[in-house]
């Protein structure tokens, strides 16, 4: 009979297997062969956005030096590959310690199609198994960002609170509540997120505590409005539609008097609900009373409401699930060795040779019009009355983390000047072409 799996107390201390079997049979194979310790260069990029999205947001490289801190293969990570991999390869990983160079696309950025957002140089060997790592990384937590900054476009200003935990894996919920946050979201229902990454948390009650009030005559869903008030004080939000909204209203009020902070409604026809809600907090004093909605809420549903009374949006499924926020889709692609360009081929999956370099060029208005990628060998090219950015940053220098990497706070505000500089169309929800077009002025 197999021994159960032990489940590993905290978190893991290693980030080495967070991998491709592939990637290290590849090592194998080039380590026997001489072929490990060429020079390469490697970059990530997303061949196009996915359908319907006129840009995408660069998320998840605050979270990559850590990861590659970690990256370390001890001894319970060698007892898993040396079962496939030969003596001489597991004794190369035991010493492993990347010591290439990375330069990447600062978190907050927007991307288009052929943004080459993450430049890895090094060997092969120490190069190809970063792969699947930065892949996940930056795939999620890009597809979460991008998403999240459509609603905080959908919202124009309102708040918005990213409750998506019990819809996404235990560590994937905290990840999504900081991309969430970078795009623009105010506040996250995840503790570890709150812990992890210093975001603002909320939250207050769900339907289980208005039910927990019920008695064998009635339930009481004013006493379970006053328990919740005498815990939290008046400035709490409650949750008004366990039962019928408008007596809800009543209890509400009753129990936290005309200075109620908030109330939230969590189903039906939610702007029919706010113009109701509203119309009744008024009439009875609690004219500053928020409303809050939430409920399978996407960017679509928020633009829609953005002409009803309401003052926050609880966001959860729409924005962790791969229907509300679709893969990014980025590879990570071999386009250098010793210095020569190399390319795929394959039929809609080309990809360009050579190392690169990336601006992005401006009016004098600030409105973005044009991504330029150009051979890191070779002077960037003229650009005549636009104003240009480099958009690669250093990352890792010689295998050590650059200092004074931007923080969380700095993307997140690069991110609101971002969203600002596009095109008017390329912030529109309907389906369209990317905000602005990528072009290669390489001479190669």
């Amino acid at each position: 009979m197999a021994t159960p799996h032990a489940e590993s107390a905290g978190p893991r201390s290693s980030t080495a297997l967070l991998t491709d079997q592939y990637e290290l049979t590849m090592l194998e194979a080039a380590i026997a062969d001489g072929t490990a310790h060429r020079s390469c260069s490697f970059e990530l990029f997303a061949r196009r956005l996915p359908d319907g999205r006129r840009f995408g947001v660069v998320a998840g490289m605050g979270r990559i030096p850590d990861a590659l801190a970690r990256f370390r293969f001890g001894e319970p990570e060698l007892a898993i590959v040396s079962r496939f991999l030969d003596a001489t390869t597991t004794e190369w990983l035991r010493d492993f310690r990347f010591s290439g160079d990375i330069d990447g696309y600062r978190e907050g950025e927007l991307y288009f199609p052929g943004s080459p957002i993450l430049s890895v140089r090094g060997t092969f060997a120490e190069c190809v198994l970063l792969e699947t790592l930065m892949l996940s990384i930056l795939n999620h937590d890009s597809a979460i960002a991008s998403a999240a900054a459509r609603m905080v476009v959908a919202a124009d200003g309102r708040r918005l609170i990213e409750m998506g935990s019990r819809r996404a894996h235990e560590e994937s919920a905290v990840a999504c509540a900081r991309a969430a946050y970078l795009a623009g979201f105010d506040a996250t229902s995840n503790l570890e997120a709150v812990r992890t990454h210093g975001i603002p948390g909320a939250g207050t009650s769900a339907h289980a505590f208005t039910l927990l009030h019920t008695t064998e005559v009635a339930s009481n869903e004013e006493a379970a409005f006053r328990a919740q008030v005498a815990a939290l004080g008046v400035g709490t939000t409650l949750l008004i539609d366990t039962y019928d909204i408008t007596q809800g209203i009543e209890n509400a009020v009753a129990a936290a008097g005309t200075g109620l902070g908030g109330v939230r409604i969590d189903s039906g026809d939610l702007g029919v609900l706010a113009r109701q809600v509203r119309n009744q907090l008024d009439g009875l004093g609690a004219t500053g009373t928020r409303i809050v909605v939430s409920g399978d809420l996407d960017e679509y549903a928020i633009a829609a409401l953005r002409a009803e009374p309401v003052d926050a949006y609880g966001v959860g499924t729409a924005l962790v699930s791969g229907s509300g926020a679709p893969t990014a889709g980025m590879v990570y692609k071999l386009v250098e060795v010793d210095g020569v360009p190399v390319e795929k081929r394959s039929d809609h999956k080309y990809s360009l040779g050579g190392t690169k370099r990336a601006i992005r060029l401006s009016r004098p208005s600030g409105t973005i019009v044009e991504e330029v990628l150009y051979h890191a060998n070779e002077p960037a090219p003229d650009t005549g009355d636009f104003e240009p950015r480099d958009l690669l940053i250093p990352m890792a220098r010689g295998g050590k983390i650059v200092d004074d990497l931007p923080t969380l706070e700095d993307s997140r505000a690069l991110l609101a000047r971002n969203l600002v500089s596009l095109p008017w169309e390329g912030l529109k929800l309907s389906h369209g072409d990317p905000a602005i077009p990528t072009r290669y002025a390489g001479k190669g």
